[in-house]
């Protein structure tokens, strides 16, 4: 009893000390104001597709509503060996919106050949036909603000940023998946902001990010990771940081943040996070995968204490004590970043979904290393 009870004091206060210096990191970020670019900045967006025809088209529509002057970007979408009708969709959009670039992946690679970090090929064909200065990348699955673009060349023009990285939102419906994922996203882009303001770990979001061209070229772009199924955004930051350590921003304003589509299904959702939580112990950021370490054996301390309690009852006290005080950590970062999403309704949910939480982070790490997932029809090993 007074080996569990000291393990789990430590791993707790360790957890704790953790969570509140996202905290208060989060809380010290200011809003960045409205820009006012000065309208020389070139950009390409780079969106790889992959059986997005249900969602290609709301993504194009909100691409060409930005305010950035339209002769200034250019949209990229790399059509990733769809098997179904994405393709077909793209030929039927508007050319006269907007620059739009459509490349088809498998006119540069085939789908047979001994590939498996496929998104990344698809942002480096892009990048090698990209005309923009400025590349920024996102997922077909998103929508944007119509200040987007403006909000995020504006930031680049005023930090002389190499790498930005900006929030991402989860467009939450009212089923309990969508709102146990929106809150778990909503940790996790608390988490970015502080990590990468104050330059703790690297961490960041596909979804939303920016980054000068010449300086994905000039690290060599996704060489020497090419070959992890996942990790087109943290594993090339942290390249980028290596370089520019004091280049590399998170842009913390409301019409930087990008909406993308929850997972339909808790099959996929859990398949996603696997996917994330494979390339953990191929960071050469080694800051994170000590805070992944943590987070991971805290939260199997629970699976531990509930299964010993059945024979030694005292340690389902442990655990339940642990629970409330873990939950009263995360409540504060949660509460906070979920307003700035304008998503504080959800809080309420939080504190019942705090068991499944714990579950889904054992199952996706340990699944992570040694298990297998599929994504988007393509069935991965996670090593």
């Amino acid at each position: 009893m007074l080996i569990a009870t000291i393990i789990s004091l430590i791993l707790f206060l360790g957890y704790a000390a953790l969570i509140l210096f996202y905290y208060f990191a989060w809380q010290a970020i200011q809003e960045a104001g409205s820009f006012q670019p000065n309208h020389s900045t070139k950009v390409s967006v780079i969106i790889p597709a992959r059986n997005e025809e249900k969602n290609i088209l709301d993504c194009l529509a909100s691409l060409g509503n930005q305010t950035y002057p339209k002769h200034l970007y250019e949209v990229i979408v790399v059509d990733d060996h769809s098997t179904d009708n994405t393709w077909n969709v793209l030929q039927h959009f508007p050319q006269k919106e907007m620059n739009l670039k459509k490349i088809k992946l498998s006119d540069h690679i085939k789908a047979s050949n001994n590939h498996t970090a496929f998104k990344k090929l698809a942002i480096t064909t892009a990048s090698n036909n990209a005309g923009g200065s400025l590349i920024v990348t996102s997922d077909a699955d998103c929508v944007f603000n119509h200040n987007w673009l403006q909000t995020m060349v504006g930031y680049y023009e005023k930090t002389n940023a190499k790498f930005i990285a900006a929030p991402v939102k989860i467009k939450c419906g009212s089923n309990l998946l969508d709102v146990f994922q929106t809150l778990d996203f909503i940790t996790l882009q608390g988490i970015t902001a502080a990590s990468v303001d104050k330059r703790f770990h690297s961490m960041c979001n596909g979804a939303n990010l920016a980054y000068e061209k010449n300086v994905f070229f000039e690290v060599d772009g996704f060489t020497n990771i090419d070959n992890i199924p996942s990790g087109d955004d943290m594993l090339l930051m942290h390249k980028i940081y290596q370089k520019y350590p004091k280049n590399v921003f998170y842009l913390k304003n409301k019409n930087a943040i990008v909406t993308t589509q929850s997972q339909a299904s808790w099959k996929n959702f859990i398949d996603q996070r696997i996917r994330w939580a494979s390339k953990a112990d191929v960071y050469e950021d080694k800051r994170i995968f000590w805070v992944l370490l943590l987070v991971y054996c805290f939260n199997l301390l629970f699976l531990v204490l509930a299964i010993s309690g059945f024979w030694y009852t005292p340690l389902l006290l442990i655990a339940a004590a642990l629970l409330i005080l873990k939950t009263l950590v995360e409540f504060l970062l949660v509460r906070s970043v979920a307003k700035f999403f304008n998503q504080q309704s959800l809080i309420v949910y939080f504190p019942f979904l705090q068991p499944f939480h714990i579950l889904y982070i054992i199952v996706s790490g340990f699944f992570g290393k040694f298990g297998s997932y599929q994504w988007k029809g393509r069935t991965v090993r996670s090593r």
